[in-house]
């Protein structure tokens, strides 16, 4: 495949492979007991231009396209440890892109610029106790009243939960409306009312802190009301393309990194007087696992280069054959990465069952991936939606 890279892409590349390597994989060991991380990890990534880099110069980002984007996740993880890479990109292209697209001049300055600094950390609202892949069935209300919105409702499974300074929120502003009466709003977390219920504990990403929020009785002013009343689940669609794409990047090259481990583990392993990747029962599955790899990996590439023209040259709304390649990325690679972490941990053997190994954590991190985002099974629905079946 053509690379879509030049030497600009290059250079960052080698910038984040740095912080990566040099500034959070030594400290990844006691911030995955701690089960947190400090939060100068958001401020340092914003200062070294990392978090903004695909984002408008006006804006306080570089100013590059979403290659950009795609070498930042496929060099975080580098740190081996995905729940720092999904904090990161939580702030970079999951809870901000849409305040960039949507914000007026005044949101962005109050909420994009000082996160894309990292100033200001930031979570995504959508999932709820009793709604998760089921957006329309969300709870959560924002009524109108005067010049503000007063919200009542709980959030689950939020990333940054515990310390996020703003929520990117979705709330029903038109109750019986469904997907119709769904609005997106800023909020600020030092409201009235608003509290963190509990913090979660996860199989795996136990770096990230993950959250219950509640809101009760919580006013915020109108004016931070994201784009159109009512029209937030259109735009949360549109959103969620850009977080699902980036997390078949990031998860691929997670997985990818760990063929390459376990390769040279293997040829150093030796057992029944040989390595063990000399036998051709390894070779053999290592094979297959690098040709999945690599039909992930170009299937990947070709939706990111449809959602960049679209997004970022030609500036228009995310086609459907777009939104289709999407989803087929995160179901194909929500399979390939489960088979490769699988193999790749029984080939360490009893080893691989060891928390002290760092194919353990790399197991256990990776199964989020056909959950979180949308499920494998709701992409699967959305494929066949979108060809008419």
């Amino acid at each position: 495949m053509p690379t879509p890279y030049t030497e600009e892409h290059d250079l960052f590349r080698k910038q984040v492979r740095a912080f990566a390597e040099k500034e959070i994989a030594p400290h990844v060991e006691e911030w995955e007991r701690d089960r947190t991380f400090p939060n100068w990890v958001f401020k340092k990534a914003g200062e070294l231009g990392i978090t903004g880099a695909h984002y408008p110069e006006e804006v306080g980002g570089g100013g590059g396209d979403y290659w950009y984007s795609v070498v930042k996740s496929e060099e975080l993880v580098r740190c081996e440890a995905a729940g720092v890479t999904m904090a990161l990109l939580v702030q970079s292209d999951m809870a901000t892109p849409c305040i960039n697209e949507l914000g007026t001049r005044e949101q962005k300055e109050e909420f994009l610029r000082p996160a894309l600094a990292g100033d200001r950390i930031a979570a995504l609202g959508v999932s709820e106790p009793g709604a998760g892949s089921d957006v329309a069935g969300i709870r959560t209300t924002a009524r109108l009243e005067g010049d503000e919105y007063v919200i009542d409702g709980s959030k689950t499974y939020i990333t940054n939960g515990t310390r996020a300074d703003f929520v990117t929120l979705l709330a029903k502003t038109k109750p019986d409306a469904g997907y119709g009466g769904i609005s997106i709003l800023l909020f600020p977390t030092d409201v009235k009312g608003f509290g963190v219920s509990k913090k979660l504990e996860k199989i795996g990403n136990h770096s990230s802190d993950t959250a219950e929020l509640f809101f009760d009785g919580c006013r915020i002013p109108k004016r931070y009301l994201l784009g159109e009343e009512n029209k937030g689940f259109y735009y949360l669609m549109q959103n969620f393309q850009s977080e699902r794409l980036i997390g078949s990047t990031s998860a691929l090259a997670g997985a990818r990194r760990a063929l390459d481990r376990s390769v040279a583990y293997g040829r150093e392993r030796q057992a029944f007087g040989k390595p063990i990747m000399t036998r051709e029962v390894w070779k053999h599955t290592f094979a297959d696992l690098y040709t999945k790899a690599q039909a992930a990996h170009a299937l990947c590439y070709d939706a990111v280069a449809d959602f960049n023209q679209e997004r970022y040259v030609k500036k228009s709304e995310i086609s459907f054959e777009t939104v289709k390649k999407i989803a087929m990325c995160k179901l194909f690679v929500g399979d390939v990465t489960s088979e490769i972490m699988d193999t790749c941990l029984q080939f360490h053997g009893g080893m691989g069952y060891l928390e002290e190994l760092w194919v353990a954590r790399a197991w256990r991190d990776q199964r989020l991936f056909r959950i979180g985002g949308g499920t494998s099974e709701v992409m699967k629905y959305m494929i066949a939606k979108i060809m008419g079946w």
